[in-house]
């Protein structure tokens, strides 16, 4: 009796076991496919499960090059005779091509071209209040355009020279010219012939950009599909040849978010050059065209350009740069030009391996001494009054 009992339980357990399974297939099956019958899954720190990720399917590598220059005053001071010689007014005339005709060839076959606008364009006369206020022709945006710049940041000091009118009449002048420009706060996601996304955050807040809106500018902009992603900063102070610790902390924190590229600009001098983590900061990219000033204190000045890569598997890295150092003027002082003429507004190439050539890698590499820095205004104020 004991073996008949056993037998009977046994076979009563074995019918309610396989009850069991069945009702479990049937409400599992919305989560557990037929086919395959078993899930692979892969163990993660922690003891979290996932399934596997896809195999990522394999892409062609592409290189592309991003170049940058400094700041673009595309007018001289209020207070300078637009009909003199010096003026940059004066040199350009019609002809829009003229500030980039010794330079042109760089950008013609990059694929990014950044610049720091740094002026109001506007045709109505008006008035403004700061001893140095920049406007310039809405014409001059050809400038721009001409000279293979494809975007423009206009998050800086200068842009308010002339109060909100001056902002308007700039933006829209920027439009007409269909260039793109980034204003102070705003991110902006392009994308370029080649089929590069790039997500340009500027940023000025009165030279000290926030760091938690920067960096949660970063993230949304990898997140809205950016593939690259540059933090244009205006910062700093004047004619210092390195950035300040809240300068630094700003720029790795944006690279820490996910930034490959810090474009800073203000300092009207080059400063160093740095690599942190993945990405690379250029502290200050110092003058360009610059109708700021007919004698510029420091007249070197460089086109840098980044190199690109995207990877078989779809990564979007940096992949080192080029410097090309470049005097802001082609006429400086070694040439015969001396006092308060020599800036005829065209940037141009220093002679490789001259002293005005390593000077430049100098300043970008944080070994350059300076005579001095900071700028005394005090002579300009006292010979214009």
């Amino acid at each position: 009796m004991k073996i008949k009992r056993s037998s009977i339980c046994f076979a009563l357990a074995a019918l309610a076991l396989l009850a069991v399974l069945v009702i479990r297939k049937v409400q599992n099956n919305h989560f557990w496919p037929d086919e395959p019958e078993q899930r692979v899954t892969l163990q993660q720190p922690g003891g979290a499960e996932t399934a596997p990720a896809p195999e990522l399917p394999s892409v062609d590598e592409q290189d592309y090059v991003i170049s940058l220059v400094g700041d673009c005053t595309l007018a001289s001071p209020q207070f300078i005779d637009r009909t003199e010689h010096r003026s940059i007014e004066y040199h350009i005339q019609q002809d829009y091509g003229y500030p980039f005709s010794n330079t042109r060839e760089f950008f013609e076959n990059d694929d990014l071209t950044l610049a720091n606008l740094e002026c109001v364009l506007s045709d109505v006369n008006l008035s403004s209040y700061e001893q140095f206020s920049f406007r310039a022709p809405t014409a001059y945006a050809d400038i721009m355009t001409q000279g293979g710049v494809d975007f423009v940041t206009v998050a800086n000091n200068h842009l308010a020279d002339f109060g909100s009118a001056g902002e308007e009449f700039t933006y829209m002048a920027l439009d007409e010219h269909a260039l793109p420009y980034g204003k102070d706060g705003e991110s902006k996601l392009i994308t370029t012939d080649s089929g590069l996304r790039v997500g340009i955050y500027c940023a000025y807040n009165h030279l000290n950009p926030d760091v938690g809106q920067a960096e949660a500018a970063v993230r949304q902009l990898r997140a809205d599909g950016a593939e690259y992603v540059i933090c244009a900063f205006h910062w700093g102070k004047e004619l210092v040849y390195a950035p300040f610790d809240s300068q630094v902390e700003l720029a790795h924190r944006c690279i820490d978010a996910g930034a490959d590229l810090i474009y800073g600009s203000h300092s009207h001098c080059l400063q160093p050059v740095e690599e942190y983590g993945d990405g690379l900061i250029l502290y200050s990219m110092g003058n360009w065209v610059f109708g700021g000033s007919t004698a510029p204190t420091d007249m070197d000045t460089a086109i840098i350009q980044i190199h690109v890569k995207r990877g078989s598997d779809g990564s979007v890295r940096n992949n080192g740069y080029t410097v090309i150092p470049c005097c802001v003027s082609s006429r400086p002082v070694k040439d015969g030009y001396s006092g308060d003429n020599y800036n005829d507004y065209i940037p141009t190439p220093y002679t490789e391996g001259s002293d005005a050539y390593y000077r430049v890698f100098a300043k970008l590499d944080g070994s350059y001494t300076p005579d001095s820095e900071g700028r005394d205004y005090s002579d300009v104020y006292a010979q214009y009054g």
